[in-house]
Parts: C-alpha cells; sequence; structure tokens
C-alpha cells in the first residue's frame, strides 16, 4: 500500500504553536506529514509549504486555522479529498463539515495531539 499523509493547514514553525507540536508529534509517532502555513519555515523534518496544492496521497487534513480563514482552502480540501478531515478545537465549522460530508469525507472535532497520546489517531 502506498505511503499516506496528514496535511496540516496553518503549520508554523514557531514551537509554542499547536501546529507545530502537532507536526513535531505526528512524526515522533512514525506519521508521514505535509505541512502547509503562510510562510515558509521548517518543523523537525518537515518543509513548511505556502502554495496551496492538491495531493492525492493525503489521508488526513488537520486544521490550525479559523474558520474565516478555512474558506479559501475549500476547493483545495474538498479536491483532495482526505478520508476524514480533524477540526482541532477553535477550527469548528460546521460549513465546512456539511461540505465535506457531501463529498464523502469524515468529520472530526477532536485534537490530533490528544489523539495521538491516546493512540487513537488511526
Amino acid at each position: 500500500m502506498a505511503q499516506t499523509y496528514t496535511l496540516i493547514i496553518g503549520a508554523s514553525d514557531n514551537e509554542e504553536r499547536m501546529s507545530f507540536q502537532a507536526v513535531m508529534s505526528l512524526q515522533r509517532h512514525n506519521y508521514a506529514v505535509r505541512a502547509l502555513g503562510i510562510r515558509t519555515g521548517r518543523i523537525g523534518q518537515i518543509e513548511i509549504e505556502t502554495t496551496p496544492k492538491v495531493y492525492d496521497d493525503v489521508d488526513t487534513i488537520s486544521l490550525y486555522i479559523n474558520p474565516a480563514l478555512q474558506r479559501q482552502y475549500y476547493d483545495l480540501i474538498l479536491a483532495t479529498h482526505p478520508r476524514r478531515i480533524i477540526f482541532n478545537p477553535g477550527t469548528e465549522n460546521t460549513e465546512l463539515q456539511t461540505l465535506a460530508k457531501e463529498h464523502g469525507i469524515e468529520t472530526t472535532e477532536a485534537c490530533t495531539l490528544v489523539l495521538l497520546s491516546l493512540g487513537t489517531y488511526r
């Protein structure tokens, strides 16, 4: 089976940000990660990309941007067609959740860091 990725939208190289911590934790748990942010940088071994791209190998999108900023990524998210979208605390968005479900994408309101720490990230 081909390798699949978690795409972090809202990635930051600021160590205090939850998106930084999520990328680091995903790497520690041996998950392949792609990071998309507004500024270039590096999180561990991962380069933060600033140009949105549609990937065909993304299993999970984990959001770290507020609902108002998410709107600009709707087309990207739906075209990427991940298996699921994780809405981390503060990113909950019923509009995007409805669109995702209409496109057969699972949505979860959860914390990526907690899922990883509990061993339930899958």
